[in-house]
């Protein structure tokens, strides 16, 4: 039995992770900030399943919750960082810089954060996996990606930093980066308008959450001395666009 700390586990990829590494008999350790969410879910998995109310951007409060797991969730065999979001889908000349500064701090900073609060544990012990959860958008821009898809290409290198910091210490690291998904992902980046979400995925079969949870969960369960360091996945009806080119008129 495993001990695995989600983060972001209320909605989307952590909640689907947090329910196949449940049924697989691990425990769960679920970071949200929805606390109502969070305890809906955990009655769902049974005792195993430990709920606890975070907000990923508190430096202070990461420490925190790590530091004061109850002794039965101190072991942790695996962390998936996985809280995340992308906001607004505007040019960067016109961009909201609240919204950068909320990626920013969530995508980037609260990974950093728990990833500082969670390693020495697991060198302590000699053994851990950390699952990065980045995007395609981290390799592959486009229009209005700026902000978000700078988040994730920082997740792309810090986790190949990851690895080269923990060569030795027996701790894998997996950056795994989903293409198009349909989760909550596009209503947060729309601002709830369900409608506008629902038209990313119109005419084509994305991937699903539970999908993701499958790769995820894969990943940890290979032998040991195996690490997966990068994985991107998309469904089969998206691909890459030709160059784009503005042309003037005449």
């Amino acid at each position: 039995m495993k001990t695995v700390l989600i983060t972001g586990a209320t909605s989307g990829f952590g909640e689907a992770a947090a329910r196949k590494f449940s049924a697989e008999g691990h425990k769960v350790v679920l970071c949200g900030r929805r606390e109502a969410r969070l305890q809906a879910l955990a009655a769902e998995l049974g005792p195993e399943a430990l709920p606890v109310q975070l907000d990923v951007q508190d430096r202070d409060a990461v420490d925190a919750v790590i530091n004061n797991l109850p002794d039965a969730y101190k072991s942790i065999d695996v962390l998936l960082n996985n809280a995340g979001l992308a906001l607004g889908l505007g040019g960067a000349d016109t961009a909201d810089l609240d919204q950068w500064d909320t990626m920013v701090d969530t995508n980037i900073k609260g990974l950093m954060y728990l990833c500082r609060a969670v390693l020495p544990l697991m060198t302590a012990k000699g053994s851990g996996h950390v699952v990065n959860m980045g995007s395609v958008a981290a390799s592959w821009p486009y229009p209005g990606g700026n902000t978000y898809g700078g988040t994730k290409a920082f997740v792309q290198q810090f986790s190949r930093n990851l690895r080269a910091d923990l060569l030795g210490k027996n701790i894998r690291v997996t950056n795994i980066e989903p293409g198009m998904c349909e989760t909550e992902f596009s209503v947060v980046r729309f601002d709830g308008d369900a409608d506008k979400a629902g038209q990313v995925y119109a005419g084509m079969k994305p991937l699903c959450a539970e999908d993701i949870a499958e790769i995820v969960y894969w990943t940890t369960a290979l032998p040991s001395h195996i690490n997966v360091n990068q994985l991107e996945v998309m469904p089969v009806a998206q691909a890459w666009s030709p160059f784009a080119v503005h042309r003037e008129d005449g």
